[in-house]
């Protein structure tokens, strides 16, 4: 019915109750326990599959995409349908009267509605653990989780090593579907920095030393008083996503949103998001090593200049966002993600810092980096008339 990988026999055989992911990047965790659950839903009758995840738009891009993906693959499993994926209430019926359907709960309290058979929880370590309580109450047969294990949260101290909790690690290696130069980009990380190495090229827990920002902190909207600063475009495609980030100044402190991060767009597809996200007549800054996407974007009507970068803006540039508080938000899982592993490379020799950023998941941060080169920072920063006031 469709190709697999030996994490969805891990996960589909398994006995445990609660079967927790902890993986490192590419591994195609969430792929296959979706998988699974599909398998579930086309052989048990009138299931209940919930898959939960911080908020609606990372399950967009992220476990939605996937699941969609599965179905378009394989002629089989869309046979087995009793209707199309209902966009508007984020569910798929099949036949059996099982459905799989995707939520995400803004807290506890809300977490206590509804019941199912089989739970998953995507990207858990964006959930908090009183969440993740009242759904497990509330699930008949078996939870799933995943995350990345960039530092060690509540899974780790209540889950793991529980009776009923069974743990397995995951790394590339054991997704056969990605492209090779992919895997050599993760696996460089061994002579760049062993500690991103064993998070990301072998899905160990790790506590990443010497990370480039300690100045960013957790929140849940942007003020309605802040001021827009602008909009930070990082261009990507097959290997790296595209990441989009709009920027506010708010008492003296940054506040910042993801937008886009996704692998494949098209700077057509960007175009696109930008009218779905309202930008128009917003100031917007991509990377200056793309001349030709920034003028195609021009071109379509986008207010887009390039990042004016000169020489060392790297370290110019974070020691500038150094000197704000950077507010980020809850829903931003990705750039979140990316702030908890950016650090200094390693001097192998003598075991000291370097001043150079290690280049791995950084395309969000490159993306504010263009807002504070462009807009922030005064020896560039020309007028902006078009500041708008949002919350979120």
């Amino acid at each position: 019915m469709f190709k697999t990988s030996i994490l969805y026999l891990e996960n589909l055989n398994s006995t445990a109750s609660v079967v927790v992911n902890q993986g490192g990047t590419s591994s195609g965790k969430t792929y296959s326990i979706l998988q699974v659950l599909f398998s579930i839903a086309i052989s048990e009758e009138k299931k209940t599959i919930t898959v939960v995840g911080q908020d609606m738009p990372n399950l967009k891009v992220g476990a939605i995409r996937d699941a969609l993906s599965i179905v378009d693959s394989s002629d089989e499993l869309k046979s087995l349908l009793a209707k199309p994926f209902n966009n508007s209430d984020k569910v798929f019926t099949f036949k059996t009267g099982s459905i799989i359907e995707f939520k995400s709960y803004d807290n506890s309290q809300d977490a206590k509605s509804g019941k199912r058979d089989y739970l998953f929880m995507n990207e858990a370590n964006g959930i908090t653990f009183d969440v993740y309580s009242e759904l497990v109450l509330r699930t008949r047969q078996k939870t799933f989780l995943d995350y990345n294990p960039n530092i060690k949260f509540w899974v780790h101290q209540k889950l793991i090593g529980r009776e009923g909790v069974q743990l397995i690690i995951s790394d590339h290696r054991h997704n056969p579907f990605i492209e090779d130069v992919q895997r050599r980009k993760i696996e460089a990380l061994k002579d760049i920095d062993l500690d991103l190495w064993k998070v990301y090229a072998r899905g160990m827990t790790g506590k990443i030393e010497g990370l480039v920002f300690r100045n960013w902190h957790l929140c849940e909207h942007i003020p309605s008083e802040a001021k827009l600063i602008g909009i930070g475009l990082d261009f990507g495609f097959t290997n790296d996503p595209t990441a989009c980030v709009e920027v506010y100044m708010s008492n003296g402190e940054l506040w910042v949103n993801e937008l886009v991060y996704e692998t494949g767009l098209t700077n057509q597809d960007i175009a696109k998001k930008f009218s779905e996200l309202g930008l128009k007549g917003k100031p917007i800054v991509a990377d200056s090593a793309e001349p030709k996407s920034i003028e195609e974007l021009r071109r379509a009507g986008w207010y887009v200049d390039p990042a004016k970068k000169g020489a060392d803006s790297i370290n110019i540039s974070i020691s500038g966002l150094k000197n704000y508080r950077i507010n980020i938000t809850s829903r931003s899982t990705n750039l979140r993600k990316e702030f908890s592993s950016y650090k200094w490379k390693v001097d192998r020799a003598t075991g000291n810092p370097m001043n150079e950023p290690v280049d791995f998941l950084n395309h969000g941060i490159d993306a504010l980096r263009y807002c504070w080169l462009n807009f922030i920072n005064q020896n560039n920063k020309k007028p902006i008339t078009n500041l708008v006031s949002k919350g979120y």
